[in-house]
Order: C-alpha cells, then structure tokens, then sequence
C-alpha cells in the first residue's frame, strides 16, 4: 500500500490545532466497509470508529463514534443524549448538513458542531482510529488530545 502525503481538511484542523495524528490512506484499495478499512490498515476492528450522524424527536442532529465491529443502540443513544428518540439521517441528507459525503464523514470539521459522543469503549486503546474526513482516508489520536478541537461525551451506546 502506497504512504499517500496528500492533506484533508481534517489533517489540517489537527495541524492548525497542534494535535498529535497518524493519518492512514487506504485510496489505494477496494476496502469500502469499516470492517474492511480496519481489515486493509491491520487494525483492531474495535478500535477503528464510524462517524454516524443522527436527529431526535426534537429536531436536533448528533454526532455518534462507534467501532465498525458493532452497531449503534438507537435507544442508548437517545438516552445519552437525553431524546426520546433519535434515527439515522438520510444519506442524501448528509453533505448539505455536515459538509462530508458518506464512507468519509469525520467528527472534525464539520459545517456546525453537533453535539457528539462516543463509544465508552474508546477509553479501552490509547487512540482512535476514524475518518479524516475524505474516503480513503483515517487519522488516529488520543482522546485527551482529541479533546482540543472535538467537545465529546463517552457513554454505552452500541448493541
């Protein structure tokens, strides 16, 4: 796999900001899952994170990071963000509201901060991998770091 030097708006928000990443490319092959992502890059499937943008009942949008190896729990979720329900946006959806297309949605840099969370089980791995917020693309950082440029909750919220 070749080492590509190119730069997302992701990696430059993390270089602006100071932030310590690894950026991973996997442009260069067929993985489309994030299953096959962490697969092609030799991570650990629970270790590598998927950028699920949501509404509740209320109108409001979120931000959920969870491991490509599982799902999000819709109802965990609602819970942890204190709505009676939330459901997946609609693909179509996605660019005007955040600014990223779909397989390359990153948590950093979108068009508006929504609030965000992320898997608990993050705190399991001194860093994260996810999208660098162009397909072919993921960074990896800590979540004290990570904390610089993302405001971000921790709760249980896969199945």
């Amino acid at each position: 796999m070749k080492k590509n030097n190119d730069k997302t708006n992701v990696m430059r928000i993390l270089d602006q900001n100071k932030i310590p990443y690894e950026s991973h490319c996997y442009a260069d092959t067929d993985a489309i899952s994030g299953m096959d992502v962490a697969t092609v890059l030799n991570q650990n499937a629970d270790q590598v994170f998927k950028t699920l943008v949501t509404v509740g009942n209320s109108k409001n949008y979120y931000v959920f990071l969870v491991p490509v190896s599982k799902e999000l729990n819709l109802k965990k979720a609602a819970k942890a963000v204190n709505e009676k329900s939330i459901e997946m946006i609609k693909s179509k959806d996605l660019l005007p509201l955040t600014g990223y297309i779909h397989g390359g949605c990153s948590p950093i840099g979108m068009k508006k901060q929504f609030k965000t969370t992320i898997d608990i089980s993050a705190t399991d791995f001194d860093t994260i991998v996810f999208s660098g917020g162009k397909i072919g693309y993921q960074v990896e950082v800590s979540l004290e770091v990570l904390k610089r440029v993302l405001v971000f909750g921790l709760s249980d919220i896969c199945d």
